[in-house]
């Protein structure tokens, strides 16, 4: 495969509706104690896709280096790359890129580890892990590519399609969807955006949100890192809707490129039938059409329409909105040192909470 990579400065990373391989994540990952590493990527395009010739495509990608001891770190691509190959060209373009890759990662890189934005390709949801590395690994030379043991970002999400009038949008809901956000304002709920000063409310009600649904609960610092103050464009707002003065959820809706996401959410327990979730979602759906954004990224759903799964409601409530599934494939690992790498994986099998995140 004709791939060529060379190192570029994180803050030349391509403008794209991907968040996060963004300048502003690389920054908010730096914020974190995270290094980066941003790559410029050209392969010819006959390689990859159906074009002929000698053309070549350009891309880019963002590396975050992840220490998992004293001596060892990963190489976790979030969302990335972004560039697409056909089906039967993604491992071998993967092969290509792993190995470039490694060239210019520290020694003590074990393994580099991608959270794939591409649609999944086989539409089987059960297929089993064999199965799919072996579809993977189709054409490469050294069979390497692993299915990692958990995906760190949402690999199943809903997208809304931001265009059309608002009138269009509201009809493209749910009726129920639709009658909530106007009982939210019949009740009085009101959102707002507020300023760095206002993250206290948010995390008030996050720590309320993961006490509630035992899910892992990050410090205050994991958002605070999101405040860039030397970046002038609107890179997310951070939303609160309240009742009377008092906040019942909040959330931060993010851009990039002409994609909006609901990054993190969080709400109260009580008074749930104010309904300013609902609210919520709609200003977030009014502010990102502001921005210019054509679609929105609600950040993570089940698989399936499963009644029985643990985000079915979750999933049952953002799929009011009106939005699409999109099935992305998740995270997939090429390994450096086989022997490490099966250690880790050991790891990660016994520690579920876990996160490169």
């Amino acid at each position: 495969m004709n791939l060529m990579l060379q190192e570029k400065e994180t803050s030349y990373l391509y403008d794209t509706p991907l968040l996060h391989q963004s300048s502003f994540w690389s920054q908010v990952k730096q914020n974190q104690g995270y290094q980066t590493k941003a790559f410029d990527i050209k392969v010819r395009s006959s390689d990859i896709s159906e074009l002929g010739g000698s053309s070549y495509l350009l891309d880019d990608v963002l590396v975050l280096l992840s220490p998992i001891n004293r001596d060892q770190t990963i190489g976790y691509v979030p969302y990335g790359p972004v560039l697409k190959p056909l089906q039967d060209k993604m491992g071998p373009f993967l092969e290509d890129l792993s190995i470039q890759l490694q060239e210019k990662l520290p020694p003590s890189c074990i393994l580099l580890r991608y959270d794939l934005p591409w649609q999944r390709v086989w539409e089987e949801d059960d297929l089993s892990r064999e199965l799919q590395e072996l579809r993977l690994n189709w054409g490469t030379n050294y069979h390497q590519i692993r299915k990692s043991c958990s995906d760190q970002l949402p690999s199943n999400t809903m997208f809304v399609d931001l265009r059309g009038g608002e009138d269009e949008l509201l009809e493209r809901m749910h009726h129920k969807t639709r009658y909530n956000i106007r009982l939210a304002h019949r009740k009085g709920v009101e959102v707002q955006e507020v300023t760095r000063e206002g993250l206290p409310i948010f995390y008030a009600l996050y720590q309320e949100t993961c006490q509630r649904n035992n899910i892992h609960l990050h410090d205050l610092s994991f958002f605070e890192s999101l405040f860039i103050s030397e970046l002038d464009k609107p890179y997310f707002s951070l939303l609160v809707a309240s009742l009377d003065g008092v906040p019942l959820s909040s959330m931060f809706l993010t851009r990039s490129g002409d994609r909006a996401t609901y990054l993190y959410g969080a709400s109260s327990s009580s008074n749930r039938n104010s309904m300013s979730t609902y609210a919520l979602q709609w200003k977030a759906i009014e502010l990102a059409r502001s921005w210019g954004c054509t679609s929105y990224d609600l950040f993570g759903v089940s698989p399936t329409e499963e009644k029985d799964h643990p985000m079915s409601n979750l999933t049952t409530f953002k799929k009011g909105f009106g939005g699409s599934f999109f099935h992305r494939m998740g995270c997939w690992d090429y390994w450096y040192d086989q022997d490490e790498g099966k250690k880790l994986y050991a790891f990660e099998m016994m520690d579920k909470g876990y996160h490169l995140r």
